[in-house]
Formats: structure tokens, sequence, C-alpha cells
């Protein structure tokens, strides 16, 4: 399996929206492909949540990691996430 490296934006928007690296991970090696521009590739995943976000309670938190694919490495450009 290739190895998951994330770029510094990813990082920033991973900080913002609430996901982690492990989540990410995760989305990445069992969730769901979807396709992506550019030629990318989208990862998602539902996450149990049961919590608070930006002042709302949401039971799920869906992670949505966009990954440009090389020979030997994946690395991740942006995260989104949704929460409902």
């Amino acid at each position: 399996m290739k190895t998951v490296e994330f770029s510094r934006h990813a990082l920033i928007q991973m900080s913002e929206r609430g996901a982690n690296q492990h989540e990410v991970i995760e989305t990445i090696r069992t969730g769901e492909k979807v396709p992506a521009k550019k030629g990318r590739r989208g990862y998602r995943k539902n996450f149990q949540y049961n919590a608070d976000w930006a002042g709302r309670f949401f039971l799920t938190k869906q992670v949505l990691a966009i990954v440009v694919e090389e020979c030997d490495r994946l690395v991740v450009i942006t995260v989104y996430t949704f929460y409902f």
C-alpha cells in the first residue's frame, strides 16, 4: 500500500474543518472512491460524531479527502468535512 502524505494546504484545511490525520488515512484506506476534478481522486467516509460543531449538535461527520496519486505515494491536497 502506498504511503499517505499531506500537503501544507491539506493540514491547514483539516485544522479549520475539524478533521485529523487518522480520520483522513482511514477514509483513504476504507472509504468510498469518488471522482474529482483534474485527474485527482476523492475518498469519502462517514464517521459517528455525536458532538457539537460550530454550536450545533451532529450525529455524523463525513470526511472527503482529495488526493493526487503518484507512483509511490498518495498526496492529500485538501480535505472537506460535512456534518449532519
